[in-house]
């Protein structure tokens, strides 16, 4: 029998919500977080230090992964901007995932990434956009296919009778009777609201995108936050919401596009 995620609830009380050992690694994990946030904010001050802008030589600013602006207004990218390769002292082109020299095309290291990862977002929402050109293709071929094989109109001349087939008004009897609410009762239980779930994914997806795991919990238990999360989107692709597509071992969550 299959166990409802979020009714779950961990053998070892190490790994129970309320254990104090639980409690400490988060509040460890908050600081290394404050911690790494306070490290990035001073690796790029020192970085950018060395650069000005060239339009009204004011002091850059990171916006983004490998994004800078300046008060003026002007954004850039400062890895392709500032930074030349070691092998051919050239400068770099940006690739899919990475940059590279734009003489040898060897793979060069950005001096201003710090952990983050290189996402070209123009380049997933075209294959994204590509991906579902297709699916629409295919579903209208199948409407084609499916309008040629249908049949012709059914005259019935006489009233049909439930009772000619044997066990049919039981089932039908037994379908509208089931009870399709425990799904939502039972997570209603657990503590979770779906509702405070989506107005807190569309809050950070906006119009744009997010990869599930850049995506801020709203609950301190990562594990059942990460799930609640998960079923949450599931019920907004339904709806057409969101939209998910694979990419690697993430997810990305965009807001639905007709």
């Amino acid at each position: 029998m299959e166990t409802d995620p979020a009714q779950w609830v961990p053998h070892d009380p190490a790994e129970r919500p309320d254990s104090p050992l639980l409690r400490g690694i988060m509040r460890v994990l908050s600081k290394v977080s404050s911690f790494k946030e306070l490290a990035r904010a001073y690796y790029f001050e020192v970085v950018l230090s060395l650069y000005r802008c060239s339009d009204c030589n004011g002091r850059l600013e990171m916006v983004g992964v490998s994004k800078c602006s300046c008060p003026c207004g002007k954004t850039l990218d400062p890895t392709i901007r500032f930074q030349q390769s070691s092998c051919c002292n050239a400068p770099l082109v940006r690739k899919i995932f990475h940059y590279a020299c734009s003489r040898c095309h060897q793979t060069v290291p950005s001096r201003f990434l710090f952990d983050e990862r290189l996402f070209d977002r123009a380049y997933f929402r075209e294959m994204v956009q590509n991906a579902r050109a297709r699916e629409r293709k295919k579903r209208e071929e199948l409407k084609a296919t499916l309008a040629g094989s249908r049949s012709g109109d059914l005259i019935l001349l006489e009233e049909p009778c439930l009772d000619s087939v044997p066990g049919l008004t039981e089932a039908l009897n037994g379908l509208i009777g089931t009870d399709t609410s425990g799904f939502q009762s039972c997570l209603s239980r657990s503590g979770f609201s779906i509702e405070d779930y989506r107005n807190h994914l569309l809050s950070v997806i906006g119009n744009g995108s997010k990869l599930f795991s850049d995506i801020s919990p709203l609950i301190e238990d990562c594990r059942r936050d990460k799930i609640w999360r998960f079923v949450t989107l599931i019920f907004m692709r339904q709806d057409r919401e969101v939209s998910l597509t694979q990419y690697g071992s993430d997810i990305l969550v965009e807001r639905y596009v007709e």
